[in-house]
């Protein structure tokens, strides 16, 4: 995870820091090339699985447009020319990629005035050959009001966006924080609100939103007086979550706990423990997330840093094939067709590695892959149950497991 910028005290920052989510350090990086200036409220995302773009923001003495991308690789920054009618500068705007576009939502003006625009920018991919370019975009449906410290998460074929700060008033203005949910449906290209049957969280905006498989987590927030810390769940109707608390009476559900049911939707704030157990086991404890939605509880190899998996996928393929990609797609060839019986004791560590990678890459397309806006309202993707996703290691199975293993690893490679 990267984060540029950012602001400390009156001081707007521009540092760069990574964390690494295998070890949970942080590390302060030294880039070059096109800098961009200290900055707070600008909005980033990624762009494939390498780069990062930024747009906007505020310097502490004007509103930013320009718009930088970042190798993550050599650490290479790189202001974005781009061509035609740009955005008015803003700050407090989300940015979202969707396929090949940069899609930027609202913000916080040049002299103050809070935005309620959409613009879209193309010429981020390099193999496009496209020049860089804006488009505003007007889409019919019941468009949010003019925001600014919003989120907006994917869910596939539709972006969520959640709460924010605008203002109400003519002669007189005053501040106005929301916590509506809105969908913009990729398919229809229109706005919907997302129907809620009870109470959503407190109004709120500068919180964060997050997709964490068939889920959407919030955090925090400010509302003008308060600072939040509450965490809550938007999850689909047939979430274990939802079915616990629409299952349970109102005098059943622990004190420390914020309940709200929506429409197909639930969002719970979950209790505090005081466990004694590692940062990351217990913020899993609280947010009440299976590991199975995400990992199986230890580290899942890439293929191409599997050592032992190379080694076998190139030693089956010998020099048929040219490259890893080759020989990996090769192994799996091999497996696709083979039986229990003709699989050595050897393959069984590689074939069980493979298969949890294979897992974990079709939960995260699964949840990305929404095939339209109803899954958004009547429940996100749900999740498969496979029996051999949490075996830390080969020598957990069991000889007579080897059918089976092979069978939903074959189902897999099918899907």
């Amino acid at each position: 995870m990267f984060i540029f910028g950012g602001r400390y005290g009156s001081k707007r920052l521009g540092d760069f820091w990574v964390l690494d989510t295998d070890i949970w350090q942080w590390s302060e990086l030294t880039s070059f090339g096109d800098l961009p200036s200290p900055r707070d409220f600008a909005a980033a995302s990624a762009i494939g699985n390498r780069k990062i773009v930024m747009y906007g923001g505020w310097d502490g003495k004007r509103w930013l447009s320009d718009v930088y991308v970042l190798d993550t690789i050599s650490l290479e920054w790189m202001e974005l020319s781009v061509s035609g009618s740009l955005p008015p500068p803003r700050c407090g705007h989300t940015a979202t990629m969707v396929e090949k576009r940069l899609l930027v939502y609202g913000g916080r003006g040049g002299g103050g005035p809070i935005m309620g625009d959409l613009w879209g920018l193309k010429g981020l991919f390099e193999e496009e050959n496209e020049t860089p370019g804006w488009t505003q975009l007007k889409l019919p449906g019941q468009a949010p009001s003019p925001r600014c410290g919003h989120t907006v998460t994917s869910g596939g074929h539709y972006l969520l966006l959640f709460g924010g700060h605008g203002t109400g008033g003519w002669l007189s203005r005053y501040d106005i924080y929301y916590n509506d949910s809105i969908v913009l449906d990729r398919v229809s290209a229109q706005w919907k609100r997302l129907p809620t049957g009870n109470e959503p969280p407190a109004a709120r905006a500068y919180h964060s939103m997050t997709s964490i498989g068939s889920r959407h987590l919030l955090i925090g927030g400010f509302d003008g007086k308060s600072t939040f810390g509450d965490l809550w769940w938007l999850v689909p109707e047939e979430d274990p979550i939802a079915k616990r608390f629409t299952a349970s009476p109102p005098n059943d559900i622990p004190e420390n706990k914020d309940v709200a049911i929506a429409n197909n939707n639930v969002q719970s704030a979950l209790e505090g423990s005081q466990r004694e157990q590692s940062a990351v086991s217990e913020l899993q404890r609280r947010l009440e997330i299976s590991v199975s939605l995400s990992s199986p509880g230890f580290p899942i190899v890439d293929e191409l840093e599997d050592k032992e998996f190379l080694e076998l996928a190139s030693s089956l393929s010998g020099e048929r094939v040219s490259s890893n990609l080759q020989a990996i797609e090769a192994l799996r060839d091999h497996w696709r067709k083979a039986t229990p019986r003709s699989i050595p004791l050897k393959e069984f560590g590689p074939l069980l590695r493979d298969y949890q990678r294979l897992i974990a890459r079709h939960q995260f397309d699964r949840a990305n892959d929404a095939s339209d806006l109803h899954s958004a309202e009547v429940g996100l993707l749900g999740k498969d149950a496979y029996r051999f996703y949490h075996i830390k290691n080969a020598s957990q199975l069991r000889m007579d497991d080897l059918p089976l293993l092979l069978t939903e690893y074959k189902q897999i490679l099918s899907d």
